[in-house]
């Protein structure tokens, strides 16, 4: 039987390292190959009870390896120029990069959303949606199946880890009293509404994305959405207030059942004992909780949920671990 080969790229990484956590709770069994920056190569990663050595990332990294599947977690730039090398080798690619999400050749994937999108992947290369759009899809799509949307107005409450070890860092230094190096302004005691760069329309990129992420999973390209993210001093989970305007009448009866019995999501809402979801309960963890879910009075057909979730574990790299074993288990025929 053959044995399988993946490559991670950028193993030394937050994201990359929770790769390797990952595979190894999932059992996924084969012969490894951890690749990152020159600066990097070289470390040791303990990894299925072994010690592995990070090889630097190069044009010839992938020629005659024999990679089945390559999981890059290393920045759109590397994942523009080594994707495609890794993939004209022979790999599929899974990157959770914003470099490939909104290319029409390569499918956006949240395997409990719309894993039919896996059947084709013309370039060898599928894209990893962003942390805070796969978290928000889990419930809406089920949302959108059955009642159809017709509105949405996002408002994140995003941890550091989702800018990195920099951004992670800048909390850690902050609490402490020392000036910012990632953030614009101190993430200690604040709160920043900017993610990513401006662009013209007055959107952060994050906030496209997640307007432009959603409409693609989601194959509603015409759904009006408006986002706004903002940074928060929590070191991991994603959280996230989400009004929804619907075509359809519900019952909110209905939406309690259909998210209770959906795949990857644990409902928690119980406001007069205090429970609704929360980012300290959430990280480490591999579920969507949602929870504060009521109507919104305010519109026809309106509702309101809080959505939170770990964001490098199902945000990234538990989402891209979820694509590969679809394909391995061939449930993308």
């Amino acid at each position: 039987m053959h044995k399988l080969r993946i490559a991670v790229v950028g193993a030394t990484g937050m994201v990359g390292r929770m790769f390797l956590t990952v595979l190894e709770e999932h059992g996924i069994e084969a012969e490894y190959t951890l690749f990152a920056s020159a600066r990097s190569a070289g470390a040791k990663l303990h990894f299925f009870g072994e010690e592995h050595t990070v090889s630097e990332l190069k044009e010839d990294s992938f020629v005659g390896k024999g990679f089945d599947y390559a999981l890059f977690s290393a920045g759109g730039s590397i994942s523009e120029r080594f994707a495609p090398l890794a993939a004209a080798s022979g790999a599929i690619v899974i990157d959770n990069s914003s470099q490939w999400r909104m290319d029409p050749m390569v499918p956006l994937v949240v395997p409990e959303v719309n894993p039919e999108a896996l059947k084709s992947i013309p370039k060898g290369i599928v894209a990893n949606p962003n942390c805070s759009t796969i978290q928000a899809v889990v419930p809406l799509k089920v949302l959108d199946d059955a009642f159809r949307i017709k509105r949405i107005v996002y408002s994140t409450y995003q941890a550091v880890s989702g800018a990195g070890q920099k951004g992670y860092q800048d909390l850690e230094d902050g609490l402490c009293g020392a000036l910012p190096k990632k953030f614009p302004h101190p993430i200690a005691n604040n709160v920043i509404p900017h993610i990513d760069v401006f662009l013209d329309n007055g959107n952060t990129k994050e906030e496209q994305k997640m307007i432009n992420e959603t409409r693609k999973i989601l194959s509603r390209p015409d759904l009006r959405i408006s986002a706004t993210c903002v940074r928060v001093p929590v070191y991991h989970g994603h959280s996230e207030s989400i009004n929804v305007e619907f075509e359809r009448p519900f019952e909110l009866s209905e939406v309690f059942a259909l998210l209770e019995k959906a795949e990857g999501i644990i409902v928690r809402d119980d406001p007069k004992n205090n429970v609704y979801p929360m980012p300290i309960e959430a990280a480490g963890t591999d579920p969507v909780y949602v929870g504060r879910i009521r109507r919104d009075d305010s519109v026809e057909n309106g509702l309101n949920f809080w959505c939170v979730a770990d964001n490098i574990r199902k945000g990234a790299a538990l989402n891209a671990v979820q694509i590969m074993e679809r394909l391995i288990k061939g449930e993308n025929k």
